[in-house]
């Protein structure tokens, strides 16, 4: 908080958009495997909601009164992505829909910022974008041209994708507007985890049209319990890098976890890295240098 429109505070957003870009491609890499995404979802909500709930009671200030309603603004904004984000992952290939829905996000959050926050970016940094954005469509392309099964429901998990990619630029900066609402962003942040863990389990439950094993639910519950953990420090940073910095330069910086993902990808899943991923990889890495130098 003494960091705040400081040299220090910027520097501090950097490391907090990396870092949060870093765990939220083990986060992706985590929801991957035999459970479908409503369930390893709502284990992870679950997880990071009964978590919060101590440090919403009994550590962090109660909130103030008017931060109610933007909490309710924050709950329906993250199920409707979530719900988008279940849909196309469960109709499409990851490595198509992931990189869809990251390139629309950053670019729309800088356009919504410019006019909520009166954010601007200037040229230099708009060339870094575009480079960004450009890697990053161009491994979807590219994915997409080699998938060899799923087609048949591809053109519906496209259109979920980019729905999706709107929601994360509405998320992004309704969350930033949020946790510099209130004096505390620990306050935001205990009360967000709390109420956003609530509505897919129940969405799940719904869903689930048979029992899990408990066999099942022995590899389900620690994932779980992993996921709140990293969601935890993955978007917890990215909140407080907006409301340290700029929004546009924090969700410009969190699509690096493409690049993350690609050596978690490499390293631990043993996937394919071809020359030419690497040089849509290195777009990516060089556009948020040139965004982040440009400022």
């Amino acid at each position: 908080m003494q960091a705040e429109n400081t040299q220090h505070g910027s520097n501090l957003a950097l490391f907090l958009a990396i870092k949060a870009a870093f765990l939220h491609a083990i986060f992706g890499a985590l929801q991957k495997g035999k459970f479908n995404p409503w369930l390893m979802r709502a284990a992870i909500d679950l997880s990071y909601g009964l978590m919060a709930l101590p440090f919403a009671l009994f550590i962090v200030p109660w909130p103030e009164y008017y931060m109610w309603p933007i909490f309710l603004g924050a709950f329906i904004i993250h199920t409707a992505y979530k719900v988008m984000q279940a849909m196309a992952y469960s109709r499409g290939a990851f490595t198509v829909v992931y990189p869809i829905v990251r390139g629309i996000g950053p670019l729309l959050t800088v356009i919504v910022a410019y006019f909520v926050f009166s954010e601007s970016f200037n040229h230099i940094q708009w060339f870094g974008v575009f480079i960004l954005l450009f890697g990053i469509l161009g491994l979807a392309i590219y994915n997409l041209r080699f998938l060899s099964k799923g087609r048949e429901t591809l053109a519906t998990a496209l259109i979920f994708a980019c729905i999706t990619g709107v929601l994360v630029a509405l998320y992004t900066t309704y969350d930033a507007y949020g946790i510099r609402a209130t004096a505390n962003p620990f306050t935001f942040l205990a009360w967000f985890f709390l109420i956003d863990g609530i509505a897919m389990p129940l969405i799940a439950c719904w869903k689930s049209k048979e029992a899990i094993r408990y066999s099942e639910l022995k590899s389900l519950i620690p994932r779980g319990i992993i996921g709140g953990l990293i969601a935890f420090f993955s978007f917890g940073s990215i909140m407080l890098a907006t409301r340290l910095d700029k929004v546009g330069e924090a969700a410009v910086l969190r699509e690096t976890s493409i690049v993350f993902a690609a050596i978690i990808g490499w390293l631990f899943l043993k996937e394919t890295v071809g020359p030419r991923r690497i040089t849509l990889i290195l777009l990516i890495v060089i556009g948020a240098v040139i965004v982040e130098w440009g400022a």
